[in-house]
């Protein structure tokens, strides 16, 4: 099986080969695995566009290897729905992906337990938040977008209230 190693930093302070020797330490306890490349960046996980990542998914599409290693989870993305997004093309295309110190490895049946149940978890939270988030606002009328408002808000094409003009001069006069 031939792998792309993947490692990330966010810092200069960080040395993202610390991570590329783990991978290589799992590789060498591996029979079957060839490492293809090593892509590197020193950028924010937070980030959905990372150069050697770009680069890393560009050679995937174009099915130069079988397996995409990393130390940990959070290398690859920060973002849930990126996560997935990820983990969903990678099926499509018959790409492996390996954690080596979290042990997710999707080549065996335990690793694919694994991501299916990891997925499963992460729809059944969104399912949460968004049912939490519907009975917020089912039971509050005041409450929409931007948190609780001071005053009910009115229908659209409603009338809207005139606009007062207060005179602040000390003149004394009223205009």
């Amino acid at each position: 099986m031939k792998v792309a190693i993947y490692s990330r930093v966010s810092t200069d302070e960080q040395d993202p080969e610390k991570q590329v020797e783990q991978c290589k330490r799992h590789c060498d306890r591996q029979d079957n695995i060839e490492i293809y490349a090593v892509y590197q960046d020193i950028i924010s996980g937070a980030k959905t566009s990372r150069p050697q990542f770009n680069q890393l998914l560009e050679d995937m599409r174009e099915n130069k290897f079988d397996a995409i290693m990393v130390t940990k989870l959070d290398r690859i993305g920060r973002s849930l729905q990126h996560l997935l997004s990820l983990f969903d093309e990678f099926q499509t295309k018959g790409i492996h992906f390996i954690a080596v110190t979290q042990n997710i490895d999707t080549s065996t049946s335990v690793g694919k337990l694994q991501m299916q149940i990891m997925g499963a978890f992460a729809e059944f939270e969104r399912n949460l938040i968004s049912e939490r988030t519907k009975d917020g606002i089912r039971g509050n009328p005041n409450v929409g977008k931007r948190g609780k408002d001071t005053k009910p808000r009115k229908k659209r094409g409603g009338q809207k209230a005139p606009v007062k003009y207060f005179n602040l001069s000390n003149t004394g006069g009223n205009t």
